[in-house]
């Protein structure tokens, strides 16, 4: 498979941006701490802080598992839906 350049990396690195602000809005909402939402959803604090911060290792976008997706949503109290962004991007190689 092809390695991912150009407007899909900003394309995916905007989705992130956007899924970690949702997650801070909906934590915020709940009034829970990141270390609340991390042990709950069974994450360390860290991992759970760069998923808020948009990224999953430094300057990498977030890209969580489904797993981690619905185990946060379930301690948020949301739908899986209200924690991802509504404009998906295009990830397909051309």
């Amino acid at each position: 498979m092809a390695k991912r350049t150009g407007p899909e990396d900003a394309a995916w690195s905007d989705y992130a941006g956007q899924l970690a602000a949702n997650l801070r809005r909906l934590r915020a909402e709940a009034g829970l701490s990141q270390e609340d939402v991390a042990y709950r959803s069974g994450l360390t604090r860290y991992t759970y802080q760069k998923y808020e911060k948009g990224e999953s290792k430094p300057g990498t976008p977030a890209n969580p598992t489904i797993r981690t997706l619905l185990a946060m949503s379930q301690t948020l109290g949301v739908e899986l839906t209200e924690i991802l962004p509504a404009d998906v991007p295009d990830l397909r190689l051309r």
